[in-house]
């Protein structure tokens, strides 16, 4: 069996994740897992597909049949890690008003400490008594082997306040 990964940018219209699902099924393959969204006025994301060797020839030719709809479909092999390895998984959440440069503040700590980001999901709100926009973030995060929790905290925390936002680090639960 092949595991693969399909990334979709596209017009958001109806029927595209049906004909993305109707791709994988003629090739004979499995929808494993995926992540898809309507982000500004685009239908993108990711789907994590298993086939059999010899139906990976069809689902490219599946899916060329979706690009064919204006749909821009690329499929990579997926790598398989034995394990999650590292440290301990964290969820982080971040909130504050919005301004440039939060997300790359926040990341320069994470990659200077080694720590993974699993997953980055990030929006904006208003503010409910001024209306400014507010922006949130919630992170799964992968901390490397011998590195705490209390120590991530404590480095995040050192930006909070130039970069004006509450933040919070608490264990994932597993599953």
């Amino acid at each position: 069996m092949a595991t693969l990964i399909l990334s979709v940018v596209g017009s958001d219209r109806p029927g595209l994740t049906q004909a993305l699902a109707g791709a994988v099924f003629s090739a004979g393959g499995n929808w494993l897992e995926s992540h898809l969204s309507r982000l500004g006025g685009l239908y993108v994301g990711s789907v994590r597909v298993e086939v059999a060797a010899e139906g990976v020839e069809a689902l490219r030719a599946a899916v060329q049949a979706v690009d064919a709809q204006g749909l821009e479909v690329r499929i990579a092999p997926a790598v398989e890690t034995p394990g999650e390895g590292g440290g301990d998984a964290m969820l982080f959440s971040l909130v504050g008003q919005d301004r440039p440069g939060i997300v790359r503040q926040v990341t320069a700590v994470l990659s200077g400490l080694d720590v993974n980001i699993e997953a980055f999901d990030s929006r904006l709100s208003t503010e409910a008594h001024s209306g400014a926009p507010l922006f949130h973030t919630e992170a799964r995060l992968r901390l490397p082997a011998g590195l705490t929790a209390g120590a991530v905290q404590a480095a995040l925390e050192a930006i909070s306040g130039e970069i004006m936002v509450d933040i919070s680090l608490a264990p994932a639960r597993a599953g």
